[in-house]
Parts: structure tokens; C-alpha cells; sequence
């Protein structure tokens, strides 16, 4: 659960609490969360939960439960977080499969080479690189990025 509170506190127990929206997003931009056992009422928080259908979608069996709660358990605490490499996904899976993936990050990241591979972003990012320039003047910190960026994108494609 990424959480603010673990870099702004010294005191543990105040990121005990239930961890509100704008701890969360700022815990993910700070890239802090801890791991902590909770019950399943104080996790869900009035929400409905959901059985996801991981265990069709993965290519390895799930591992036995004493295995999941070992791995779970050995990670309780204090850890990095990131939005595209390590986050609340990759933990369950880690411990349910043995393999940290995101099937979400894996979206995310098919929708984005599919914008890069789309031809017509290089002539999108032409033209608001040539209306950058127009506005803000012709110099290295304009004209650098408009003539960088769709290169990589068009040899990215």
C-alpha cells in the first residue's frame, strides 16, 4: 500500500490508520508503501472485493498456501514502490506464482508501444513541437526536444 505517511513520520503507527486517496497517490509519487497484515474488512473499507482470475491467466500454478503466506509475511514492512515495476499486483503475484507481473502494467505498456508504433504520432509531435517553437522562440531548449522526440518515436516505430 504506498502511503506518504512512511517518509513524513518517524512514528510507524501513524501509517497504521485507514490510508486515505491523497496518501496513496502521494505515497505512489513518493515511491514509499508498506506491506502490513490487515483484516479484510479494514482493507476493503466498505468495498465490495472481487476474486480475481489470475490463476487461468498465469502460465505457472499457483504455489501451495503456507508457501503464499511465508512470502507474504517475509515482505511485511517498509518497501520501494513503483507504479510500473513493484506495485500492489506484482506482490500478489510474487507470492501467489512466484513471479512478480502486472497485468495492468502490461496493458499500459501494449497501449503505449501501440501509440509509439502509430505513425502519426511523429507527425502529431511534429507539429506541437513546430507551435512550441513558434510560441516560446527558436532556441536549444525548443527546437532540441521538437527535432529529438519524433525521431525516437519514428525510430521507435
Amino acid at each position: 500500500m504506498p502511503d506518504i505517511m512512511l517518509a513524513l513520520a518517524n512514528n510507524k503507527q501513524h501509517s497504521k490508520p485507514v490510508v486515505t486517496n491523497k496518501r496513496l497517490i502521494l505515497g505512489c509519487m513518493y515511491r514509499k508503501a508498506s506491506i502490513r497484515v490487515d483484516s479484510v474488512e479494514n482493507f476493503a473499507y466498505g468495498a465490495q472485493i472481487m476474486v480475481n482470475d489470475m490463476d487461468e491467466k498465469m502460465k505457472c500454478p499457483a504455489l501451495a498456501s503456507e508457501e503464499v503466506a511465508r512470502r507474504a509475511e517475509k515482505l511485511v514492512g517498509d518497501i520501494p514502490y513503483s507504479l510500473l515495476w513493484s506495485n500492489c499486483e506484482h506482490f500478489v503475484t510474487y507470492c501467489r506464482y512466484g513471479t512478480p507481473v502486472s497485468q495492468q502494467t502490461g496493458k499500459f505498456c501494449d497501449c503505449l508501444k501501440t501509440i509509439i508504433r502509430d505513425q502519426r504520432s511523429v507527425a502529431l509531435t511534429v507539429c506541437i513541437g513546430v507551435m512550441y517553437i513558434l510560441c516560446f522562440g527558436l532556441s536549444p531548449s525548443t527546437t532540441l526536444p521538437t527535432i529529438l522526440f519524433p525521431f525516437f518515436l519514428w525510430m521507435a516505430g
